[in-house]
């Protein structure tokens, strides 16, 4: 099984923003290494992360729970009561967002309900600029 390469970088935009490359397979394998480095990140003072999927190969179950764990991770107390309160209403997370999935990626992420949560944007610039300071 092919492994998973993450590269870090950050790009100022209205906020500083962290963007997380992932290149290969996100997998029970290599989960952790997405979950620890977006961890890391956070620590560090990240709060707005952007994870580019443009060479991201396969994602598993196991790489949804990543992304899941990492939305959890980024997703502040306050929050996560407005998203129980407010079941019927998407909660769009302005902390973490996706960029540049393949279309099998893509379909992957649809159908198990993360793009209720999550925005997907087709270029950095785009993605980058949808971060804002009241978030």
């Amino acid at each position: 099984m092919s492994e998973l390469s993450i590269t870090t970088s950050q790009v100022q935009g209205e906020v500083t923003v962290t963007i997380l490359h992932l290149k290969g397979h996100l997998h029970g394998n290599t989960e952790h290494q997405l979950v620890d480095r977006a961890r890391q990140a956070h620590e560090d003072g990240s709060k707005h992360l952007l994870l580019d999927l443009t060479e991201l190969e396969v994602l598993s179950s196991a790489g949804l729970r990543a992304i899941h764990s990492i939305f959890n991770l980024l997703t502040p107390p306050e929050d996560v009561q407005i998203i129980h309160q407010h079941r019927e209403e998407p909660y769009k997370s302005p902390y973490m967002k996706l960029v540049s999935p393949s279309p099998d990626i893509y379909y992957i992420l649809n159908i198990t309900g993360f793009l209720q949560n999550l925005l997907i944007y087709n270029n950095m610039e785009e993605a980058v600029n949808s971060f804002s300071e009241g978030q």
